[in-house]
């Protein structure tokens, strides 16, 4: 069995409820404050974890009490937290989001995460068939030193350019699958898209980052659509009720690379990993809502009565 490597960011998520969201400039009444484990990193982390699969997170706390409350909470879902440094004169990643029918803006305030540094992801040792997951919610320098020590021992690298923004192509050649949301393929193909839009209108966008590499387009509801090989290979989306979409993709993202790890094909990999999200939209919170292998297998077996099933 591969093992999961995630070089990313740790953040507190600080989740304000409203009916809805305020317009620019004006205020409006909320009905709750909830504080959750979150960053990208620490996400996928935990989704993978929890799905049973050998999973270490290198990254940065502060030596705050948030960063406390995390490690404490990472340490719980099974996470290797040997390679996750305090780092003082900084407080940990903080995430404002706020959630209204479902749909949520987040602003990120890196903290420590942007101290993530070459030497961080030099340490652990990764050997091939494992897994090596990276975001950019940590410098893009810290990236690519992960992905060339994993690409030199025959590991699997998988990118996920969220939040979105511009890498140069020498980073984007060390990347074998870079999984994406129609907003974050929009950004780096310069092409207008629309969650509307047709499954052969995200593959000819998707075409122009393939170039050898897997890209896997996350749709929400939708499903996925990844191409391989610049064929199309698209996973049906599951019809649940959303009560938070905060860390879906992350989920997406966690439970691709745990099956991966354990030597599972691509599609039924891909097809695993969606229904894992499916659950995670069901639940609040980011890294907490992330499900059990039990749970996925549940989602995935047709006698399955209710929520889950494809539709």
């Amino acid at each position: 069995m591969g093992r999961v490597f995630v070089a990313g960011s740790i953040n507190m998520d600080v989740v304000a409820t409203a009916e809805r969201h305020p317009r620019i400039g004006e205020t409006v009444a909320g009905e709750a404050v909830l504080y959750f484990p979150g960053g990208k990193g620490a996400n996928q982390a935990v989704a993978s974890a929890k799905l049973g699969v050998p999973t270490t997170l290198i990254g940065r706390l502060g030596t705050d009490a948030f960063g406390k409350e995390l490690r404490t909470f990472l340490a719980a879902q099974g996470v290797d937290l040997s390679f996750v440094k305090d780092t003082d004169g900084t407080h940990s990643g903080t995430a404002i989001i706020t959630l209204a029918n479902a749909d949520n803006t987040i602003v990120v305030v890196p903290g420590a995460n942007g101290l993530v540094e070459a030497d961080d992801v030099a340490a652990p040792v990764l050997a091939r068939g494992d897994v090596a997951v990276s975001q950019f919610e940590i410098p893009l320098p810290a990236i690519a030193a992960f992905f060339r020590r994993a690409r030199a021992v025959g590991a699997t690298t998988i990118l996920n350019p969220a939040p979105a923004k511009q890498a140069d192509k020498a980073l984007l050649d060390l990347v074998d699958i870079l999984v994406l949301n129609e907003t974050e393929l929009g950004y780096l193909t310069g092409t207008e898209l629309r969650d509307s839009d047709t499954p052969e209108r995200f593959s000819e966008a998707a075409r122009a980052l393939g170039q050898g590499r897997i890209v896997c387009v996350t749709l929400g509801k939708r499903g996925v659509l990844a191409l391989v090989d610049n064929q199309p290979l698209l996973v049906p989306g599951r019809e649940v009720k959303a009560v938070d979409t905060t860390g879906a993709g992350d989920c997406f993202v966690g439970a691709l690379a745990s099956q991966l790890a354990i030597g599972k094909p691509l599609g039924d990999a891909l097809a695993y990993a969606n229904a894992a999200a499916s659950i995670c939209v069901q639940r609040m919170g980011a890294a907490p809502s992330m499900p059990t292998a039990d749970e996925v297998e549940d989602a995935l077996s047709p006698s399955r009565p209710g929520e889950g099933r494809d539709p």
